[in-house]
């Protein structure tokens, strides 16, 4: 909430410039209020970035009602786990908006972006984890932070990792996205003198559990840099690994 604008609505609203019933209606903008969420509009004030939209169980109008609040206020849209029927319709309301269908993101801009800060490694297993390196890198790039991809270098090619060495190694922090047994974040871990954000996905077979045994296998990592995110959590371990290089510039 823009508290002075608050007050200059008020001062509308006691002067009978306005009605009550439009005081209503323009607090609610500035507030962030609306028929289907209260958006957080002071969460980049306070946390350094915007609220981020959570697509799944959220219609297209809900989501459309939710960016405009933020573009409202100037504020870079970024929402996740939107399913390529409801990003249609998005399109159709936000035309500048971009879409990356394998990660399932979402974003429009606000405004000009800054230049990139920091960098961070975005490290996979295989290609078959690509969407959950893809949701971590959209949220990077959304954070304004260099992002360097680094693909299908999984510990069953163990030459591969070692050869990839120099793309990574003095980055500010790195995402390992590994399915199977997980073992990568560790091993990557060994290599480098940054924070490692692990993220399990659930891809494998049946004993995989659905990323519950890379989940297991990262959290009893022997390697001390190595922090463990959710199942398939792109996003989260995106932002832990944003908000780590953006601090250097604090």
């Amino acid at each position: 909430m823009d508290a002075q604008q608050l007050v200059l609505l008020a001062g509308r609203l006691a002067a009978s410039e306005i009605s009550a019933e439009e005081f209503l209606r323009q607090a609610g903008n500035l507030t962030g209020q609306s028929a289907v969420a209260t958006v957080d509009l002071n969460r980049a004030a306070r946390c350094g970035f915007p609220e981020v939209i959570f697509g799944p169980g959220k219609t297209p109008e809900a989501i459309n009602e939710i960016a405009g609040r933020l573009l409202a206020h100037d504020q870079n849209v970024l929402a996740t786990r939107i399913d390529p029927a409801n990003a249609t319709m998005i399109l159709e309301k936000f035309p500048a908006a971009r879409y990356n269908k394998i990660a399932r993101t979402l974003r429009i801009d606000a405004s000009s972006r800054n230049s990139e800060v920091g960098n961070v490694a975005v490290i996979t297993a295989g290609t078959s984890d690509l969407p959950v390196a893809e949701e971590a890198r959209e949220t990077l790039d959304w954070m304004g932070v260099r992002a360097t991809m680094v693909h299908d270098v999984g510990v069953a090619g163990p030459h591969r990792l070692p050869e990839r060495l120099a793309e990574f190694a003095e980055t500010d922090a790195i995402v390992v996205v590994a399915g199977m047994e997980g073992a990568l974040p560790s091993v990557v871990g060994g290599y480098v003198r940054c924070p490692v954000f692990a993220v399990p996905t659930s891809v494998g077979y049946g004993a995989n559990l659905g990323g519950l045994s890379a989940l297991l296998s990262m959290l009893n990592s022997c390697a001390s840099n190595v922090a463990v995110v959710n199942i398939d959590a792109g996003f989260k371990a995106g932002y832990l690994a944003g908000l780590v290089a953006t601090r250097r510039d604090y």
